[in-house]
């Protein structure tokens, strides 16, 4: 699992053999069964999440009701809200599928930054790319009707079709599996 993570940091920073050996050695690679919650409501957190093979999702529950706000899957990352603001976390984060992932904490990650100044680089840059990602899908989101939002889906998030069950994904584009299914089914005559 090293050499996808280290293939991937490639595309952004060039390793040392000593860079990848300090990665090796802080044992951040976990697997983690489907199902598992790795965050709750209320749970305080110092883990930040990257998924190297999977996915996991973020959802809120209100009023009863599980509401799905992202899916997280390879070469993505995320960084709680909680942690950041040291507060308990106002929602949960659970595995959609077996996964894989890098489980770091702030410290290690201060840690490494410190000695090898350029992953707090290499962050910041991956950060900046997650951020416009979200930006983009939160504006496509507020301005699509329910058909758009499941249309854009399947245009730059077609695996998760195929991924995630339908419940998930019908409460992710805001509408009920059932609408879902009709909307599927609509789409599918459109094209016929």
């Amino acid at each position: 699992m090293h050499d996808i993570l280290f293939t991937f940091l490639a595309k952004y920073v060039s390793l040392t053999t000593e860079e990848m050996n300090a990665i090796t050695s802080l044992d951040i690679i976990h697997t983690v069964k489907k199902g598992t919650t790795l965050l709750k409501e209320g749970q305080q957190s110092k883990e930040s999440f990257f998924v190297l093979k999977g996915c996991i999702r973020t959802y809120y529950i209100i009023e009863g009701e599980e509401k799905t706000t992202a899916f997280y899957t390879e070469m993505e990352g995320l960084t709680p809200h909680c942690v950041m603001n040291d507060t308990p976390s106002e929602y949960y984060i659970s595995c959609v599928e077996d996964s894989i992932l890098i489980i770091s904490r702030a410290d290690m990650e201060s840690e490494i930054n410190g000695r090898f100044p350029k992953f707090e680089t290499l962050c910041r840059k991956l950060s900046e790319e997650r951020l416009a990602i979200q930006q983009t899908d939160f504006d496509l989101f507020k301005t699509s009707s329910p058909e758009q939002r499941y249309l854009n889906l399947l245009q730059r998030r077609p695996d998760l079709i195929q991924r995630v069950p339908q419940h998930q994904l019908a409460n992710y584009l805001g509408i009920q599996p059932q609408s879902l299914s009709r909307l599927r089914a609509r789409i599918l005559e459109k094209k016929q």
